[in-house]
């Protein structure tokens, strides 16, 4: 594209950063971006210090490089709008580290290098994984790891109900297990359904799982999903709070010991060895059996657009080094993530054997921005989680309110 035209999309997409931060915010020429020996890395990881593992191998591949990494970690929503503003005024840093679906955005307004342009090697990598960074053909960064969503379950409940965890493998099977809880006086499953992001997250994998699309929120597969989540509330297999919770207060409940199953994820795992209880955890299951399509967490290593392109070589050694097979191991270990790598899953998953189930879920997931939806997804998204709220709460029945967002979809 023209650098004009660039610019002018830039400025589109800027639109929405401007009103969240001030100009003060960005970078300026003398903070390293354009010094020959400094390298600038911005990362969504500000919980680690300067004395951490991730700063320490940041340091390790610009040692390796043969330059000085400056690294910055901010907020997520904090890092998009830095970024985006930072490419409207040509001022963006050397390596991007953001999560997965703001690549098409960021993408869209022609922020970032792609991996033809850069040279990044990518071959290695999940397929499925890799496609939360594609658009139009294109693919955007590297991924440095995933998380996604799996079903915890409480052995001691399970054992008690007379429910074999391993004969869980669909919806059938889960609601039966759900009901035999009941029976002994116990709650069968939370979940978080709030009207945000993270509700959509949740709900996903039973949209998947049931075989719909998120171009077609009204299919017959898509209300057969949102009615099975509405009948475990109407059951009492779920309960209303649901309606409210967030993936945290989620796990609260089901740390209380008084739930059976809780659709949570990898996030959870260091909280999941506090437990006073023992568990497991098996995949989220289809419709039809199987494990369901879970929605993948996770940040993608990109190479933004710069003025000097000669710089791109030293970038491309950096972003080659923070996802070789050795240092994902390192990191995604760190982050609670499971690598993009096949071989490092395995080596995850044989090093901790409850990584096991991880993995597979991992191995199925999808992209949010994934079948070329890109930057089309936060629409259908909020469309989505507010039909699984007036669903829930009572107000529509599913057909009604996933007809009414499949409106507001093709709408917005």
């Amino acid at each position: 594209m023209t650098g004009l035209n660039r610019r002018r999309r830039l400025a589109a997409v800027a639109v929405i950063a401007l009103a969240a931060v001030t100009g003060s915010a960005c970078s300026s020429s003398t903070d390293g971006s354009a010094d020959g020996g400094a390298y600038l890395v911005w990362d969504p990881y500000p919980q680690f210090a300067d004395d951490s593992e991730w700063v320490a191998l940041l340091k390790k591949c610009g040692t390796s490089a043969g330059v000085t990494v400056e690294r910055t970690g901010y907020d997520t929503t904090d890092l998009t709008n830095k970024a985006l503003l930072a490419a409207q005024q040509g001022n963006s840093p050397d390596v991007l580290i953001v999560d997965n679906p703001v690549i098409s955005t960021l993408a869209e307004a022609g922020a970032l290098t792609t991996t033809d342009d850069n040279k990044l090697d990518v071959s290695a990598m999940e397929k499925n994984l890799l496609g939360a960074g594609q658009s139009d053909g294109k693919t955007y960064g590297v991924p440095i790891g995933a998380n996604t969503l799996a079903l915890y379950y409480n052995k001691d409940l399970l054992t008690a109900a007379g429910v074999d965890p391993a004969t869980v493998t669909d919806w059938t099977s889960l609601t039966a297990a759900l009901t035999k809880v009941k029976a002994k006086g116990k709650k069968g499953i939370t979940f978080s359904a709030i009207g945000t992001e993270e509700g959509s997250f949740q709900f996903l994998p039973w949209f998947w799982g049931s075989g719909a699309q998120l171009t077609s929120l009204d299919s017959p597969q898509a209300v057969s999903a949102l009615t099975l989540w509405t009948d475990w509330l109407k059951q009492g297999h779920a309960p209303n709070s649901v309606i409210n919770n967030t993936q945290t207060t989620s796990w609260q409940e089901f740390a209380t010991g008084d739930y059976a199953f809780a659709e949570n994820g990898t996030w959870q795992l260091a909280n999941a060895e506090k437990l006073p209880f023992a568990y497991g955890t098996i995949p989220v299951p289809a419709s039809a059996g199987g494990p369901a399509p879970a929605p993948t967490g996770g940040e993608f290593v990109s190479i933004p657009v710069q003025k000097n392109t000669g710089r791109y070589q030293t970038s491309q050694q950096l972003v080659a080094c923070l996802t070789s097979a050795d240092n994902l191991l390192t990191t995604d270990t760190t982050l609670s993530y499971v690598a993009p790598v096949a071989a490092v899953q395995e080596r995850q998953a044989t090093a901790d054997p409850k990584l096991k189930v991880w993995v597979e879920a991992v191995r199925a997931a999808k992209g949010r921005t994934g079948d070329n939806l890109g930057t089309k997804y936060p629409k259908i998204s909020e469309s989505l989680w507010t039909a699984v709220q007036a669903a829930l709460s009572g107000g529509k029945s599913p057909q009604e309110a996933l007809t009414a967002a499949q409106t507001a979809a093709s709408t917005r």
